[in-house]
This record gives C-alpha cells, sequence and structure tokens, in this order.
C-alpha cells in the first residue's frame, strides 16, 4: 500500500509517496526526505516539547522537551509524566527534568533558564 506524507525535514514541505511494503520513497528533494519517509512508516518518532510548573520564581512555567525523538505511540503517556513534575527555581538550561522518561533511555531537559525569585518581592 502507498501512503502520502508530508515531509517535514526542512521548509520545502515535500510531498512524499512511500510503499510500505518496499519502504520506497518518492517526491523527496533531498536523501533526508527518504529517510523520514521510511522511518515514519517503519517507526514514528516525535520530538516533545511542553511546559514544567516553577515554585519560588516570577516565571511560573519552564520550557521543557525530550532531549531526542520518543516513539509516538508514547507521546500522551509523556506528557503525563512532565505534567506531574513541579520544579523550585532556579533552573538552568539543559537540568533533567525527567531522566530516562518511560525507559526509553531519553531524558527531558530544561531549554530556558528561569531564576530564583529574589527575597523582598
Amino acid at each position: 500500500m502507498e501512503r502520502e506524507l508530508i515531509c517535514i525535514c526542512c521548509p520545502r514541505g515535500c510531498h512524499l509517496k512511500v510503499d510500505d511494503k518496499s519502504l520506497t520513497v518518492s517526491g523527496n528533494s533531498c536523501p533526508r526526505g527518504a529517510e523520514y519517509g521510511a522511518g515514519e512508516v517503519t517507526n514514528p518518532v516525535r520530538i516533545i516539547t511542553s511546559t514544567v510548573k516553577v515554585n519560588g520564581s516570577d516565571i511560573p512555567v519552564v520550557p521543557v522537551k525530550t532531549e531526542k525523538a520518543i516513539p509516538k505511540g508514547i507521546t500522551m503517556k509523556c506528557m503525563e509524566e512532565i505534567n506531574k513534575v513541579t520544579m523550585t527555581a532556579p533552573v538552568k538550561i539543559g537540568d533533567v527534568i525527567i531522566k530516562n522518561v518511560l525507559g526509553t533511555g531519553i531524558n527531558v531537559v530544561a531549554t530556558k533558564n528561569v531564576s530564583k525569585k529574589q527575597s523582598g518581592e
């Protein structure tokens, strides 16, 4: 069976046709499109971005993301784990928020610095 996809590797957005048996890809303008198309049919993955609550700062949340793409099928479970977390300021870019999320070997990390609230404010 042939699947039609739009490549998300670059802004070009090539219209791909992928044969899910032979994994042949057509319509791509570069090798990354072929790799994306075959991967999307066999093992779709996504990088998850979200926010985590922060106590002790003027900023109520810190943006976070998975360090690498995780299987698409566990996206909602990953979000449930992220939503359970509350951090205490200060938080630095790269701080591990959740280590080895859902046993994937992939960490959820902070993507912004969040300062501690100054005393007296």
